[in-house]
């Protein structure tokens, strides 16, 4: 594919329509604006010389959540159509309005609570529906790639359902450091794709509003290892390295006043049922409250704004799941294949 080959406009993803063995790409349009300009989502299409499952990457779905576009454009730089087998499809920007504005929403909404949307609905429930109807159904597998939001950092973790055998391998082959249960009836993405029928996960890398390099790495690497276990191409056998911390559930804890706050316990670090985790001040200086954790967990993220109104989020606590626990797959079914070609 040529540096300054144009994209082709269209409405709709048919897989079958692109050639074998080339890296086409696409403006789908989804949506106009006030004006009545097209609003289209950047695409990139690897469509493999071999027949093979069809792979889904989506970024910017939050407009200001960057770090997928990186992992998107660099997986597509090392692709090699003529041997792949299958198809890789990524959406580089989801949420165009969000991203030309600098914005997580799509205005006022937020389109990852939004799904599978209302193609009779508001304009961002439209928007939704139109997307997983013009291409996320033709999908085998689906990775979301978010980041925090602006004002918190994120360790790398992954969203999946561990109960489904397929969610959790794409999990595992991420090797994030944290990977949180969560079923998908919850107006996701991740959960629109899984109820019909395709396996999904979200990965979060790191934070918003900037391209966190080492993540994007780690990340680009995961997707590799994906590719590889689906064997769309060439694989070996490689380490998968530490286990990650898998949670049965986690939440936020909030503040109940307004002020300057403090968090300390960073990303990753495991806390202590009835430890203090955040000290709220006045201006002046004086403590107005110290905040604990009600049981103990590993911090998935947590907020990096000092300036808190009451209700502010203080940190996200993973609860770690039994080990063995019958509910959920485990990593040591996931077997270690990734790209021979992909040393990072």
């Amino acid at each position: 594919m040529s540096p300054s080959a144009p994209a082709t406009v269209v409405e709709r993803f048919e897989p079958e329509e692109w050639p074998a063995g080339q890296i086409s790409r696409l403006l789908l349009q989804l949506a106009h604006d006030g004006l009545s300009r097209p609003i289209e989502l950047p695409v990139l299409v690897a469509r493999g010389a071999k027949p093979g499952p069809i792979l889904g990457l989506t970024a910017a779905l939050h407009g200001n959540e960057l770090n997928g576009i990186p992992v998107i454009r660099r997986l597509f730089e090392r692709l090699d159509p003529k041997t792949l087998r299958g198809t890789v499809v990524g959406v580089i920007v989801v949420n165009v309005p969000g991203y030309l504005n600098h914005e997580r929403g799509y205005g006022q909404w937020d389109l990852n609570h939004m799904f599978p949307g209302n193609p009779r609905g508001n304009a961002a429930s439209v928007y939704v529906s139109r997307l997983v109807d013009r291409l996320v159904r033709r999908l085998n597998l689906l990775v979301d790639l978010h980041t925090a939001s602006v004002g918190r950092v994120n360790s790398l973790y992954v969203r999946a359902d561990m109960t489904n055998p397929e969610a959790a391998r794409i999990a595992y082959l991420q090797r994030p450091q944290i990977i949180v249960h969560n079923p998908p009836s919850d107006m996701t993405l991740r959960g629109a794709a899984a109820e019909l029928g395709i396996p999904a996960v979200t990965v979060e890398i790191g934070n918003p509003q900037r391209f966190h390099s080492d993540y994007i790495k780690r990340t680009l690497t995961g997707l590799r290892a994906v590719l590889a276990d689906q064997h769309m191409i060439r694989t070996r056998a490689v380490k998968l390295g530490p286990p990650p911390v898998l949670c049965e559930r986690s939440y936020w804890t909030y503040t109940d006043h307004g002020g300057l706050l403090e968090v300390s316990p960073e990303v990753t670090e495991h806390v202590e049922a009835g430890q203090t985790v955040a000290r709220l001040t006045t201006p002046f200086g004086d403590l107005i409250a110290e905040y604990a954790v009600p049981e103990a967990g590993v911090v998935v993220g947590h907020s990096v704004n000092p300036v808190a109104e009451t209700g502010a989020r203080i940190l996200h606590v993973g609860v770690p799941a039994v080990d063995g626990d019958p509910r959920f797959h485990q990593r040591e079914a996931v077997g270690s294949t990734e790209s021979g070609s992909d040393e990072d």
